[in-house]
């Protein structure tokens, strides 16, 4: 087992305790002036206060030392610069060497598939006989394109309609294509190694839908984003579109993954979303760790975790675009951070990342602010604001923000309850802590800003815990079980597994011999 045995993690594990038993930050307020101007910052199409949270300037400080320690400066470098960061799989993480580079000819390996991806957008957008283009991923392949196509709706310049499907379930396919006319629909599949078991069943009923619909030769009307294009081809895919061996799923937005979002806004729209992500990347590599957002937001989360052992994270969206952001940053940082090894393979002493969650304001406080606000787990909550709305409605938007500062300054503040007051039921304990991100508006750009700034985050908590951010092997046992346990639900045999799984396939089949 790892133990932290550096003079600073003992150090700050010394003090978390003070800090999470003693700490308030009524006190703190009342007692540093200038606390908001300290641990507040600016960076590109946003601003971040992280005064409300447990901690002060000295601790900051303390934990920018740390990360030098672990080498932040030269990892950072190493992984904008596209060389090899993720270790067990002996690949780079090209998500931010996308961003600063497509405008350039250098690496076409790794760059034309997304060049690509921007003329086959226009293509489609121009092309006045489709009207549907359905796109087939999950993960991030999935939850990206849909969560993006959600925030930049305002920002839809296309005549086609925009699907995602992610689920297994059948479901989802069959709604998505009631409807629609083979004739007329597009499909995009995404998966890079082309072995993605949900894509690619989801993929061979969209081909079967296509045939029983007349179309006699379906290749045409699918387009396969993969860096596998033989398998694709061998499928009957008649267009393929590289995606980098180097891109993870939950980063590939940025590949030519984007091909839906690039249909919806246009091509010059996505290069928006490119330049407003690569700016926050300069942000990332140039700026001091003192004066450094990312930096701050991974230091926090690390605080947070690792040392006031604080074991989950509320993100909470003030803007009906962004509703699909929680589930998306679940798998950015669960995915990448949820480990409880070394990048050695050694077991870690800590905890890493934890549990996030979370649903859009202001339909989140009529569900779960009571716990928040009195319930007996302290949880760091996250209140993404913006600042101008994208709509006219009088008196909506000033309403939202006001909730939105109303819960930060709650958690906080706190309340005992008064005289004519139900003493302990009306009691707010306060001193819970909160982060407040302001976005200027909502647009292409800053939503670019806004992810790098997650995904540099995660970077940075994963390299100061010492795990590998950019691998997920914990995806893989329980769907290679499932492959098995398919053909017994088929066969109905039970041999050899445990009683439980060998009880609920009898369920499953309806076996009446088996009772409760």
């Amino acid at each position: 087992m790892q133990h932290p045995n550096t003079q600073r993690w003992q150090a700050l594990s010394r003090k978390a305790t003070e800090y999470a038993n003693a700490f308030d930050l009524r006190q703190a307020f009342s007692n540093q002036p200038g606390r908001f101007a300290a641990l507040s910052l600016k960076a590109p199409y946003l601003c971040a206060d992280l005064s409300k949270n447990l901690w002060d300037t000295p601790i900051l400080s303390e934990l920018c030392s740390l990360a030098e320690s672990k080498n932040l400066n030269s990892q950072r470098e190493a992984l904008l610069a596209g060389e090899v960061v993720n270790s067990t799989e002996s690949r780079p993480a090209l998500h931010a060497w996308l961003r600063m580079n497509h405008y350039q000819t250098a690496k076409p390996e790794w760059s034309r598939g997304l060049h690509d991806m921007l003329t086959v957008a226009e293509r489609l957008r121009s092309d006045t006989e489709l009207d549907d283009v359905v796109h087939i991923g999950i993960g991030g392949s999935g939850l990206g394109p849909e969560m993006a196509l959600q925030a930049l709706e305002p920002f839809k310049t296309c005549r086609q309609r925009i699907h995602v499907v992610s689920n297994l379930d059948g479901h989802d396919l069959h709604q998505t294509l009631q409807g629609l006319e083979p004739a007329r629909t597009r499909f995009v599949v995404a998966s890079k190694s082309w072995s993605t078991t949900e894509t690619l069943r989801n993929a061979r009923s969209a081909w079967n839908w296509c045939l029983a619909g007349g179309l006699q030769d379906p290749g045409n009307h699918f387009i396969a984003v993969t860096s596998r294009p033989e398998r694709a081809a061998a499928m009957g895919m008649m267009q393929t579109l590289h995606m980098p061996e180097g891109v993870g799923g939950r980063f590939s937005l940025w590949s030519a993954v984007g091909l839906p979002l690039a249909v919806a806004i246009g091509a010059e729209g996505f290069r928006q979303l490119l330049q407003g992500a690569a700016e926050m990347d300069e942000h990332f590599a140039q700026a001091p760790l003192q004066s450094n957002l990312p930096v701050w937001l991974g230091l926090l989360d690390v605080w947070n975790s690792s040392f006031l052992r604080l074991t989950s994270r509320c993100v909470v969206p003030y803007h009906h675009g962004l509703r699909r952001l929680p589930a998306y940053l679940q798998q950015l940082e669960m995915e990448s951070n949820g480990k409880r090894v070394d990048t050695q393979g050694q077991s870690l002493s800590y905890p890493t990342t934890a549990a996030l969650w979370g649903e859009v304001g202001s339909n989140s406080q009529h569900a779960f602010f009571q716990w928040l606000h009195q319930g007996s787990q302290r949880v760091p909550t996250e209140l993404l604001l913006v600042r101008h709305p994208a709509h006219d409605l009088d008196g909506h938007h000033d309403a939202l923000l006001a909730n939105g500062l109303g819960q930060a300054q709650a958690l906080m503040l706190g309340a005992q309850a008064s005289a004519d007051q139900l003493a302990g039921h009306q009691d707010f304990p306060g001193n819970r802590p909160s982060t407040v991100l302001l976005l200027e508006e909502l647009s292409p750009a800053s939503l670019g800003a806004l992810l790098a700034l997650y995904e540099h985050r995660v970077f940075v908590a994963g390299l100061v815990w010492g795990i590998n951010s950019f691998d997920q092997w914990g995806v893989e046992l329980g769907k290679t079980l499932a492959r098995d346990l398919e053909t017994r639900l088929s066969t109905g045999d039970t041999v050899g597994l445990d009683a439980s799984t060998a009880g609920l396939i009898a369920w499953v089949r309806g076996d009446q011999r088996v009772y409760i």
